[in-house]
């Protein structure tokens, strides 16, 4: 189901760029939006793993640093058998992880030294897994091409403010051109927003089902949403873009809906996964 919405919704930013693009630009500068967000954040994929991870000032830890954490790790991979992904930590006191890298073969998990204090090990475990699960559904990819399209229906509209329409809509209502000017970059990024609440579902759903304990995955979840509204993390505050990476934003959401959410609640990601948890104590 959580593959089936996530096509769903790019198939949406991909038709809503179509129209958008011969609307507006018409052929040429659908071309020339579309190179241009793609170079940028194809530029940004393939080196997203030393960007983040500089911007954290994380550092790799080998095993003697933190075995309990490495053990978990090289447990997981064993049983998904996926490579083991490079682990770095963050020195921060504000709970969070995150996972990064353009596939399987040149990933990395990064936790806050906030996160190793406060969880024990079945709660770790299940944090892990969620990130290893973000790692073995390419979900930086997917989260890649939905901003390329994005980008471009929003280089699109900059360009029809700024030099005119070029497109099919030409001839259109003046006020109807502007709607859709106006419209179209908000509609692309509830889509792209909506696409990442949707990979942080089925990373719950996949974590949950490769640790065996999806309660413990509830119950970390529960106690880094608790942690981030009583801390401060500074470098995450700084680089907001950075946000969508996190387990939970650890961000104020004051005066936003969940539709402009990077991610869905934790409420109700913890309610999904205790339905997971009976499932699975069920068969």
């Amino acid at each position: 189901m959580g593959y089936l919405k996530t096509f769903f919704l790019m198939f949406l930013l991909i038709l809503l760029f179509a129209y958008v693009g011969f609307f507006i630009g018409g052929e040429a500068g659908m071309i020339f939006a579309l190179m241009f967000a793609f170079i940028g954040n194809i530029t940004a994929f393939w080196y997203s793993d030393k960007l983040i991870l500089k911007i954290y000032s994380a550092k790799l830890i080998s095993k003697v640093d933190y075995p309990e954490l490495n053990e978990i790790v090289f447990d997981l991979c064993s049983t998904t058998q996926v490579p083991k992904p490079a682990i770095y930590l963050i020195e921060e006191e504000t709970p969070n992880a995150f996972a990064t890298g353009r596939n399987p073969d040149n990933a990395a998990i990064a936790v806050t030294s906030g996160l190793v204090k406060i969880l024990d090990k079945n709660e770790l475990k299940g944090v892990i897994a969620h990130e290893l699960a973000h790692i073995i559904n390419r979900d930086i990819l997917i989260s890649t091409i939905s901003a390329v399209f994005a980008a471009a229906i929003t280089s699109i509209a900059y360009m029809a403010m700024f030099f005119g329409q070029r497109g099919v809509g030409r001839s259109a209502h003046p006020v109807f051109s502007l709607l859709i000017i106006f419209l179209a970059p908000l509609a692309a990024s509830v889509i792209q927003l909506a696409v990442s609440r949707s990979r942080e579902f089925e990373a719950d759903r996949v974590g949950g089902i490769i640790s065996g304990n999806p309660a413990a995955l509830a119950s970390a979840l529960n106690k880094i949403e608790k942690n981030a509204k009583n801390g401060s993390f500074e470098k995450l505050e700084n680089h907001p873009e950075t946000a969508q990476m996190m387990i939970i934003p650890s961000m104020s959401k004051k005066g936003f809906t969940n539709l402009f959410s990077t991610h869905p609640s934790t409420e109700e990601r913890i309610l999904r996964l205790k339905k997971l948890e009976h499932e699975l104590n069920s068969k």
